[in-house]
């Protein structure tokens, strides 16, 4: 029997499925990345495909006429959602999830970039992948949109500079604002890649380089490991079988 695929929307190339990656491997899937940065008018089908992953970009979600492969993302994410695919968009991918489904994107006061925590609400703390959380959970972020959840969804986690941090559509589509996906060289990457050193700039004296490489150091395993348990949780909810392996239950 064929391995079942994983559509995943990337957007430029430092921002990869990092973690995910192997997890998804060891799961036993196959992987199509599709390169918008290198065709913007692509248009994949979802029909060989029973998962779809929006990853994130430096572009907002509003930017159709310089991007214009956002419109055609939005579409596709409210067809995988209605077919009952299971649906993961991080960062500029949640955010092109909340807008595919009807809720909004807007700038926030403020930016999240580095080592930033996150609060379960309510509905957080029952949610099959979120669940393993602490209340206040350190994670890593570098956003500055914020979403306003379209009706029907749940939010899962909250922050004081961004009241939309997790949220969830029915029981398979999860948008996720920070960055689990993240190790030590894709943290470093971002800290040097040109694209991101106008935002940086913009945030000296506020954000420093220099101690987001540290907390790292200090943070990163931990993280990881949190990678680990989220994302086998959210995999572990495919709808498909036979299953190659299962993960405990909780």
């Amino acid at each position: 029997m064929a391995r079942p695929k994983i559509l995943v929307f990337q957007h430029v190339p430092y921002e990869p499925l990092g973690t995910l990656d192997p997890l998804l491997k060891e799961a036993g899937f196959r992987i199509r990345y599709v390169n918008f940065g290198r065709d913007p008018h692509q248009r994949p089908a979802l029909d060989k495909y029973e998962a779809l992953i929006v990853l994130g970009g430096p572009m907002n979600a509003h930017q159709i006429d310089a991007y214009p492969n956002l419109g055609t993302e939005v579409d596709i994410i409210h067809e995988a959602v209605d077919a009952g695919m299971s649906v993961l968009g991080i960062c500029l991918g949640a955010q092109l999830l909340a807008k595919a489904l009807g809720g909004r994107v807007a700038r926030n006061d403020e930016r999240e970039i580095g080592w930033c925590e996150v609060e379960l609400t309510k509905a957080g703390r029952v949610d099959p992948v979120i669940s393993g959380f602490t209340s206040r959970q350190l994670v890593f972020q570098w956003h500055e949109d914020g979403i306003t959840l379209p009706a029907g969804a749940e939010n899962l986690a909250t922050s004081p500079a961004s009241e939309v941090q997790a949220f969830r559509y029915g029981e398979q589509a999860y948008g996720l604002q920070f960055h689990l996906e993240v190790n030590a060289s894709l943290v470093e990457r971002w800290l040097t890649v040109p694209a991101n050193q106008p935002m940086l700039a913009a945030e000296a004296g506020r954000v420093d380089p220099v101690i987001i490489r540290q907390q790292t150091d200090e943070r990163i395993g931990a993280l990881q490991e949190l990678s680990r348990q989220t994302f086998s949780r959210w995999i572990d909810r495919f709808d498909i079988a036979p299953r190659r392996r299962a993960l405990p239950s909780r």
